[in-house]
């Protein structure tokens, strides 16, 4: 399967998400097709792939064990808030709404550009296994990160007593978006074989973790969430202590007050 195909096929999954939920006028496919995107998308380049060397099985395996328990995250979640209040002003407009998961699935395809260019590889030259210890970890610090604040969070906004209020407990205390850092690190990890892998043109496949970076620091992730908490918060003293002592992004020792 070429990279042209894994568009076509990712537009497809998006597009036809898309269709059953403008017409069910419901949230609760967004989430989940964005994962399942990308479960999909590896699975099946994976299959048509002609080689399975061990750097291509544990690249694989580390996108389908992220979409997983992303997935699994995502749907469950949903379920419980039922509305996603960012398509409040999008919902019924077709256009609007539609740009989002056109997005949604060129977004999935360039973030696994570089899943794609190890999943290609043919003639796998000899690279030390010590060599790849370093992009496990990353990925391994990455997904433990964001599993745990993904957990903290979930659980922080389905207690009654803590409804509407800005969280600065757990891993939150250090970070106002460790969940984002630990999404870094894992497309950084996954990616990281391609550093003894790649040649020439090829290096072109790291667009992937830097699409994803630049996406959450600076459009569709941290601003977003950073203004929407401003705005209920803005006011409110205590957060706007946490906010001067707390990193945006790194999980760090809070700065002393």
């Amino acid at each position: 399967m070429n990279l042209i195909t894994a568009l076509l096929i990712s537009l497809a999954i998006n597009g036809l998400f898309f269709i059953i939920a403008a017409v069910l006028h419901t949230d609760v496919f967004t989430d989940i097709t964005y994962s399942l995107s990308f479960l999909l998308l590896t699975i099946l380049f994976f299959c048509l792939a002609e080689t399975r060397f061990a750097v291509q099985i544990l690249t694989a395996l580390s996108v389908v064990v992220w979409s997983l328990r992303l997935g699994g995250y995502l749907f469950n979640r949903i379920l419980h808030i039922k509305v996603d209040h960012r398509f409040d002003d999008k919902r019924d407009n077709v256009i609007s709404f539609g740009s989002f998961w056109l997005l949604q699935a060129v977004t999935v395809w360039v973030v696994l550009l570089p899943v794609f260019g190890i999943l290609s590889i043919k003639d796998m030259p000899s690279v030390s296994p010590v060599m790849l210890i370093p992009g496990a970890v990353v990925f391994l610090a990455g997904l433990a990160l964001e599993s745990v604040a993904d957990a903290q969070k979930y659980r922080f906004k389905m207690k009654a007593e803590t409804k509407g209020k800005f969280m600065s407990s757990g891993i939150w205390r250090y970070s106002r978006h460790p969940n984002y850092f630990g999404e870094m690190l894992v497309w950084w990890g996954i990616s990281a074989p391609g550093l003894f892998l790649f040649h020439g043109l090829e290096w072109m496949y790291f667009i992937g973790p830097v699409f994803i970076t630049v996406l959450l620091l600076f459009v569709s992730g941290i601003p977003l969430l950073e203004k929407s908490a401003d705005s209920k918060w803005g006011r409110d003293a205590p957060y706007i202590e946490y906010k001067r002592r707390t990193s945006l992004l790194v999980p760090l020792p809070r700065k002393k007050g």
